[in-house]
């Protein structure tokens, strides 16, 4: 996919708003990276947000960091596709540079839980592709927190109890994936992401590029 919108065979297309969603351990992260290294057209939407700054962060990079009277702002100018409040602090995607992104023909990532992408659904449905990734199992999944070493026991024991609550919305996603290898889930991933590019509904240049080709033939 090029910048002015054409896709890889020279149609013109409208971008997809791709949403990958999991519970806290399922892989949701690594896939998203994987996509953004070895897709091209596709980018992660950056979200604005009140917390603070980490060690490392860029803004504009990780985060577009504001103050709440801002993130407030927004949200009564409708400028924030979807938002939520996660232990005090505020998270959004802003609306334009999504919108610029699908009408030049590009994707977008978003890397959000059930209640972003319901309101996502609700703003733009035709956009959005969604996909839910689960766990081959329980034990796997608490097994996965374990080894990553960041959080205790408690914390641990927190994310199993929301991941079971989390899982009641699956029904509610395009597509599902069970991330038993990592390497398995990302090709069903991207296999998902290259069949809805490909959709007649988002070739917004396939009647001209067919009466071409009938002209031609008719010659």
């Amino acid at each position: 996919m090029v910048a002015d919108g054409h896709g890889f065979d020279g149609v013109e297309r409208r971008g997809l708003m791709f949403v990958l969603s999991s519970p806290s351990g399922a892989g949701k992260t690594t896939l998203s990276r994987l996509l953004i290294e070895r897709m091209q057209g596709l980018s992660l939407s950056v979200s604005a947000t009140t917390r603070p700054m980490r060690p490392g962060e860029v803004d504009g990079r990780d985060y577009t960091f504001v103050d709440k009277t801002t993130f407030d702002a927004m949200v009564k100018r409708d400028e924030l596709l979807e938002w939520a409040t996660v232990f005090d602090n505020r998270y959004g995607t802003p609306r334009a540079p999504v919108e610029v992104a699908l009408s030049s023909g590009r994707d977008v990532l978003f890397d959000i839980d059930w209640q972003g992408t319901q309101q996502l659904r609700e703003k733009a449905r035709a956009d959005v592709v969604s996909v839910f990734i689960l766990p081959p199992s329980a034990a796997d999944l608490e097994k996965r927190l374990h080894t990553r070493a960041q959080d205790s026991d408690v914390v641990i024991r927190g994310r199993m109890d929301r991941a079971a609550h989390e899982l009641s919305h699956w029904a509610e996603y395009d597509y599902i994936v069970i991330n038993q290898n990592v390497d398995e889930a990302f090709a069903e991933v991207q296999s998902i992401l290259k069949a809805e590019r490909l959709k007649r509904e988002r070739r917004t240049g396939l009647t001209a590029f067919v009466r071409e080709l009938q002209r031609q033939l008719e010659k």
